[in-house]
């Protein structure tokens, strides 16, 4: 494989295990452009982003630019006279300059079946909307959101048990993967972009806190999904007189009773058609704990009803 001269363009955990592929399949890795640090956790430390740290330990260059709005974060990226840029969750909007600075253009990776789920959170979408596949794409980056001709793809399959969190991970090597072999093939001219259909265009939003409050009146089936889909993070929840329980881990069950009530001893809770078996959760402050070991310390007694999400 010929070595490509590249900038690598990337933020979260999500875009660590391509940086680390392209830097083994021996690529000539000019800079890492990243999201500038930030404030986080409970201290509020500066904190660099997975991508930063993963670049300085290896000795990359690392930019953080706020945005490409200055010229001298332009001519600083032409300069670099890149063979291709490759982009995976880096969060910012490239402007129409940097998209052509480099020789082969810009390759983006994305987590999901383009055209469906385009934008920015694709994976816990489509676990919440029911999706029984997806999987990642190579594109090629043009100005707009994910609409990009696609390069080369890879399908797999959503399990029936599986979290954002374990998806986001099979994603990450997948994609990892195919875009080593995208960079190995595009030097060569091997591949053919494809434009995205016009059908069937959904976009993922962002995840509101708000939505991850958990409604009961909804089936047991619907709130499976979206309770897997927002596990680890930010973690669907109801509200257990005034204190905020995470779901991690549910099942469905075919009981039935008036949304909102639970119906046993074991954390049973009736939704709008069937029901839920709450296995794992977690409170505010604590460790995460398996209903047993939460109930003992925290009795809900059968019968308690728990507030609708909406209820004053």
């Amino acid at each position: 494989m010929c070595a490509l001269r590249l900038a690598f363009m990337g933020t979260p955990e999500f875009s660590v295990p391509t940086l680390s592929e392209l830097l083994g399949a021996g690529h000539d890795i000019a800079a890492v452009y990243t999201q500038p640090p930030r404030k986080a956790g409970r201290g509020q430390k500066v904190q660099l982003s997975p991508v930063h740290s993963f670049a300085e330990n290896a000795g990359i260059p690392v930019f953080t630019p706020l945005n490409f709005k200055a010229e001298e974060d332009k001519a600083q990226f032409e300069a670099l006279a890149l063979d291709v840029a490759v982009v995976v969750a880096y969060g910012l909007i490239l402007p129409r300059r940097i998209l052509a600075a480099p020789r082969l253009g810009c390759l983006n990776l994305h987590g999901s079946l383009l055209p469906r789920w385009r934008g920015a959170a694709p994976i816990q979408r489509a676990i919440m909307a029911g999706d029984k596949e997806t999987g990642v794409m190579v594109m090629q980056m043009e100005r707009g959101l994910d609409t990009g001709p696609v390069l080369l793809a890879e399908r797999t399959d959503i399990g029936p048990t599986m979290t954002a969190g374990a998806l986001h991970d099979q994603l990450s090597h997948i994609g990892a993967s195919l875009m080593v072999r995208a960079l190995a093939a595009l030097e060569r001219g091997g591949l053919t972009p494809t434009p995205q259909p016009e059908k069937g265009v959904t976009y993922a939003d962002k995840i509101s806190k708000e939505e991850a409050q958990i409604d009961w009146v909804k089936p047991a089936t619907q709130l499976d999904c979206e309770i897997r889909g927002l596990t680890p993070f930010p973690g669907a929840w109801f509200d257990l007189e005034g204190q905020r329980i995470k779901v991690l881990e549910a099942r469905p069950v075919d009981l039935e009773g008036a949304p909102g009530t639970v119906l046993d001893d074991q954390l049973t809770i009736a939704c709008g058609s069937g029901a839920l078996s709450i296995r794992r959760v977690q409170r505010e402050g604590r460790s995460a704990a398996d209903t047993e070991e939460f109930l003992r310390g925290r009795p809900v007694p059968k019968g308690t009803l728990l507030r609708v999400a909406g209820d004053a």
